[in-house]
């Protein structure tokens, strides 16, 4: 009589997933806030909301991936650098309600699990987690054989934070005549990857390990720089009563899609693309690839990473403060009356 089919023969190692959790675990507990009551290895994350902070606090969720930026995680073998760009995703988002980040999960999915490579994906996740003062409190491993290629997952990551309700920065303050300071991204940050991808690999045949004179370095570093995370200072500016009307998260749509979004009817932006400096990567995507500037504008946040709408009277507090803090930003324009969606001004 032949043996019986195990779960391991089906393609998933219970012992693996196992192994993986206690080397995960140091990482998840260097994350945990105070307000943490569980564990891991719980069912669902407890989490004790301090509610004498706030008058009338409202959670603000949110939810993200990092798209075909993966692929370059794969074709270079480097995973420690994805996992922040997973959290920024996330947490940059619900910032631009005013919300302090509390805590964060994540899904991890792969055809067949290997503890190395997705332990280094946890420390991103955590280094993320610290940068944005939130707790890593739970998540899901999934091994699914024949789901995925050998060697590739998926990700997905969860951000819950909160806000109080008077507090809440939704734009319905904002007027004609505001300033907009850019916030500068470290490249490319996590959108626009299946274009960059066409362009610098399928196009040109370039490797993650090709070295690019315009970037000083090799086309898969610059293409894995972690997206920036800019909770810490504009968390720091709100509570010392440092007054901001909107912010954008400039991710896929660019500025041109993202930033109508924090804006009221009758009100559009004036965008000076002079007022920052050029990042190497855009100017050679689009050079390579023909790209469009209309195209480009709208596929890639073109080096401002995130946008914050002030009175005039406060747009000098604002950038000393970003600046103080190593932020580079600029004033890149201004609202105008009557004229939606973004115009642009170049050279």
């Amino acid at each position: 009589m032949s043996e019986g089919f195990t779960y391991r023969d089906a393609g998933v190692d219970i012992d693996e997933g196992e192994r993986f959790v206690k080397l995960i675990s140091p990482l998840v507990k260097r994350t945990f806030r105070p307000e943490v009551l569980t564990g891991i290895g719980s069912f669902g994350a407890l989490f004790g909301l301090d509610t004498t902070r706030y008058k009338e606090p409202v959670l603000v969720s949110g939810t993200d991936g990092v798209g075909t930026k993966l692929k370059v995680a794969f074709a270079s073998g480097v995973h420690d650098t994805i996992g922040i760009d997973l959290v920024a995703m996330c947490v940059n988002d619900i910032l631009t309600s005013g919300a302090e980040p509390l805590f964060f999960l994540d899904y991890f999915a792969t055809g067949k699990l290997s503890p190395e490579a997705a332990v280094k994906v946890v420390e991103g996740i955590a280094k993320g987690c610290e940068l944005a003062g939130c707790s890593l409190v739970g998540g899901e491993t999934a091994e699914m054989p024949g789901f995925y290629h050998d060697g590739e997952y998926d990700l997905s990551g969860f951000a819950v934070g909160v806000v109080d309700r008077s507090e809440i920065i939704d734009g319905s303050t904002v007027n004609d005549g505001d300033m907009l300071i850019g916030v500068a991204s470290n490249g490319l940050h996590s959108n626009g990857y299946s274009l960059a991808r066409k362009v610098f690999f399928d196009k040109e045949g370039m490797k993650p390990d090709t070295f690019v004179e315009d970037f000083g370095h090799t086309l898969g570093e610059e293409l894995l720089r972690p997206t920036t995370i800019y909770v810490r200072p504009v968390l720091d500016m709100l509570q010392k009563g440092i007054k901001i009307k909107a912010m954008a998260h400039i991710t896929g749509g660019g500025i041109t899609g993202n930033l109508p979004r924090v804006l009221p009817p009758g009100l559009g932006a004036r965008v000076d693309e002079n007022a920052w400096p050029k990042q190497p990567v855009f100017e050679l995507l689009a050079r390579l690839g023909n790209v469009p500037l209309a195209e480009m504008r709208r596929t890639f946040n073109m080096g401002i990473g995130y946008v914050l709408v002030s009175a005039p009277e406060n747009t000098d507090k604002i950038l000393e403060y970003l600046r103080k803090n190593d932020y580079d930003c600029y004033i890149i324009g201004n609202l105008l009356k009557a004229t939606e969606g973004v115009r642009y001004e170049s050279a």
